[in-house]
């Protein structure tokens, strides 16, 4: 990302990975818990291995358009909103310049600024991109956390398809009688990886990380292995 402002000297950010990083991470988590969580479900009511590979492609094609929509329709009236805010924002400069303004200044004073300091800059950021300066500080968006509609859906389809294609592998290449041990083995040694993985990426600390998804990913099969003891009928 380049910087509107010189920086004094070399830092590495990574807040303008959280839009696309988001939805990649949410996707794949999703992908592995709950196509595994599905195929763990239907092996532990004891169907034949088709049923098993069907259940786990149908889940993962179902999953990947699902999900590719939900972020891609979710983050689409996350920007329609942003829009409108904006040109209600745009319209009140247009009204109200001084009172705008005026409140500008106020969000610099109640930031610490002193009044006639807070007025100053106001005045200055006004006179350069007056909209911009009331997007920035009154609404708090920026081109960073701005929503991107398409990024976030390809982000999310495409990671949930990769994910879901590994317990569904897994399954295929277990042993006779060891898909629920195999898929569960497997499911958690990628989701610690993705779990590092997406700490990585965002430049954090990646043990909580891990452990989190780990924590979530278990759970799910656990619940749904229950599920089906509970409602399987053998064959």
């Amino acid at each position: 990302m380049t910087l509107p402002y010189q920086s004094a000297h070399e830092e590495v950010h990574f807040i303008n990975r959280s839009g696309w990083l988001r939805a990649a991470v949410l996707g794949a988590n999703d992908g592995i818990v709950s196509v595994s969580s599905l195929i763990v479900g239907v092996a532990a009511a004891d169907p034949g291995p088709g049923a098993i590979l069907i259940a786990g492609v149908a889940g993962l094609a179902a999953g990947a358009m699902s999900m590719a929509a939900g972020e891609y329709v979710s983050v689409s009236s996350q920007s329609d909103i942003e829009r409108a805010d904006i040109s209600r924002e745009k319209q009140a400069l247009v009204d109200t310049p001084a009172e705008e303004e005026a409140e500008l200044a106020s969000i610099y004073e109640s930031r610490g600024l002193s009044p006639a300091t807070a007025a100053l800059v106001a005045r200055e950021l006004t006179e350069k991109d007056a909209l911009a300066a009331h997007v920035r500080e009154e609404l708090g968006l920026s081109e960073v956390h701005s929503a991107n509609p398409l990024q976030a859906a390809l982000a999310s389809g495409l990671t949930f398809t990769v994910a879901a294609a590994l317990p569904v592998i897994a399954a295929v290449l277990a042993p006779a009688g060891t898909t629920i041990p195999v898929v569960v083995v497997t499911t958690l040694i990628c989701l610690a990886g993705l779990g590092a993985l997406g700490a990585q990426a965002g430049g954090a600390p990646k043990l909580r990380p891990t452990l989190r998804v780990l924590f979530w990913g278990a759970a799910a099969m656990a619940v749904t292995a229950l599920v089906g003891l509970v409602f399987g009928v053998t064959a």
